[in-house]
């Protein structure tokens, strides 16, 4: 469709510039100039081009994974320490549809890993509990996490800001996104996705967003616009969703997930709204227009932050950690299964 597009636009010009009325008249034809054909193209968008901006970002690897110390940290495309939570934009395309993706845990892995706020640039590392590394269970028919899980960059949920569908507040983190394709992504690459959907789960009594995306390299992503494309081209998915969060924290003692809407997914239009919401709070967060909740705002890009540092500063941030190490073994326990009645 875009070729047969672009024909008709060029057709026009052809029209525009009296063209075929030379060829038929035998006269001379004098043909539009490049710098013409540019100008019309840019005025008329004679031909298709991607407004998308795609960044390439690199990650730094600190201590040893397994552990305790393991960070990873993020690095730009001009070799700058960035902060995944900060620096990177939320929009990858000026229309505003594409959204850069930070992946923190790949599908069918069990690492509980997050962008860590509380520390200065915000590496990637493992949640702790009780002083224990924290894995998810397997609960059957369920290996580790069912999608690319990750965060959508400069967004923020005010632990201040009243939902008014939930009256629950924000969970003070950058919102959570399941990544719906059908690759593996690795863990700290940043995709580029689209937004399809939002289900919405409330945590201990706060607000826990979970948008619903797709990478837009995608073979589906095409085929995949809104939510209710989702069961069409994947039945079940959206079930499965619920029921991973619904049970995941069962294994370790604790009740089944609540969900806002009764488990329903909302569609594109409603997570769009969420999303700008929480990039809105977000940008008052590093402005420093409210309270900071103890986020570490460090930033190396931001321009109008009261929290930016330097360049020289961002790198030795990442310099104070050890170096990367070999891996630490992973108790056989990660790979038990566990079995849910509800």
């Amino acid at each position: 469709m875009q070729r047969v597009d672009r024909f008709r636009r060029i057709t026009q010009v052809f029209l525009q510039k009296n063209i075929f009325q030379q060829l038929q008249q035998k006269q001379p034809v004098i043909f539009p100039t490049a710098a013409t054909f540019r100008k019309l193209a840019s005025n008329e968008r004679l031909f298709s081009s991607s407004s998308q901006v795609k960044m390439s970002y690199g990650i730094v690897e600190r201590g040893c994974p397994n552990s305790l110390e393991y960070r990873v940290f993020f690095s730009g495309p001009n070799g700058n320490t960035v902060s995944p939570f900060h620096d990177i934009p939320l929009f990858a395309n000026t229309e505003k549809t594409v959204m850069n993706m930070v992946v923190e845990i790949p599908r069918w892995t069990n690492s509980k890993m997050e962008i860590c706020k509380e520390e200065k640039m915000n590496p990637i590392k493992q949640d702790v509990k009780k002083g224990a590394l924290r894995y998810v269970k397997n609960v059957f028919p369920h290996h580790g996490y069912i999608w690319n899980y990750g965060a959508l960059p400069q967004t923020w949920e005010d632990p201040k800001h009243e939902t008014p569908e939930t009256k629950t507040l924000g969970d003070n983190d950058p919102l959570d996104v399941c990544e719906i394709g059908q690759k593996v992504h690795k863990r700290g690459a940043v995709i580029q996705v689209k937004v399809l959907g939002v289900m919405c789960l409330i945590d201990e009594g706060e607000t826990d967003w979970k948008v619903l995306a797709i990478d837009v390299t995608d073979p589906l992503a095409s085929d995949l616009n809104d939510i209710e494309d989702v069961e069409k081209h994947m039945p079940g998915f959206l079930k499965a969703t619920y029921e991973w969060f619904k049970i995941y924290k069962i294994p370790d003692g604790k009740p089944e997930n609540k969900f806002a809407f009764n488990g329903e997914a909302k569609n594109k239009e409603y997570a769009m709204k969420v999303v700008n919401e929480c990039n809105k709070q977000w940008q008052q967060l590093i402005g420093k227009e409210c309270d900071n909740h103890g986020i570490a705002c460090e930033n190396t890009s931001v321009a109008s932050s009261p929290y930016k540092i330097t360049p020289e500063d961002g790198k030795k941030i990442v310099e104070t950690q050890p170096q990367l190490g070999a891996a630490k073994p992973v108790a056989d326990e990660i790979d038990k299964w566990h079995y849910v009645k509800l």
